[in-house]
């Protein structure tokens, strides 16, 4: 009777943890939405995303023109690493992407701007999928991979998403230590400023103090 319960138990709770993985699936991973960026007609509209190294980002880009939609204006783009390296470049084009996989960590940024046109446009509305990491692995790949589906894929996946969260959390402690030692290296720096100056104001009011003694002494009026 003892063994019977404890079957029944366990054939209760692993459904409810199937359940709970899977709402935990739901309201943890993000779904991947586009930005829209409006180019003005002279000057560069740029994004940036600070990105952890040996990180996968893939993106694509479109130009969207309601008005003209066969013939919508061309764009430039460029896409630079936290050291100023050229990762892609691409201009006078209606669509593209770009895919590369992080070398440092640090600021990388898109820069687009408005192409050679043949008529005058006044902006242009830009479509832009930037996907990172665990948005960017295509999970179709791995179900068909691995032959997994169902309840283990979304498994999978959010393994996947707490090994990236875990990641950039030590990500995000690495730079906060090194602001931390910034900020008291700045610190240290600033008293010791301070001392020097302290004791410039005093070696300065003590030979002021004794200039004038020696000056009134001169002149007999002390």
């Amino acid at each position: 009777m003892g063994e019977t319960l404890i079957s029944l138990d366990r054939a209760t709770v692993l459904p409810l943890i199937l359940l709970l993985c899977l709402a935990c699936y739901i309201c943890v991973v993000p779904v991947t939405e586009a930005i829209w960026l409006q180019i003005p007609s002279s000057g560069t509209k740029c994004v940036s995303e600070e990105i952890n190294s040996n990180v996968v980002v893939l993106a694509d880009y479109y130009v969207i023109d309601e008005a003209h939609p066969e013939h919508p204006p061309t764009v430039s783009a460029k896409v630079t690493s936290p050291y100023g390296n050229n990762l892609h470049h691409n201009e006078n084009v209606t669509h593209g992407q770009f895919a590369f996989t992080t070398t440092e960590a640090g600021n990388y940024m898109a820069c687009f701007w408005l192409g050679s046109n043949p008529q005058k446009v006044a902006d242009a509305t830009l479509g832009l999928d930037w996907r990172i990491g665990f948005s960017a692995k295509d999970w179709e790949s791995v179900a068909k991979k691995d032959k997994i589906e169902g309840v283990e894929l979304h498994l999978k996946r959010l393994e996947a998403q707490v090994q990236s969260i875990h990641e950039n959390l030590l990500f995000l402690k690495h730079r906060e230590a090194e602001m931390r030692e910034v900020s008291e290296v700045t610190n240290s720096r600033v008293a010791w400023l301070s001392i020097l100056s302290l004791g410039v104001c005093i070696a300065v009011s003590s030979l002021q103090l004794w200039y004038l003694t020696r000056y009134f002494q001169k002149k007999k009026l002390i």
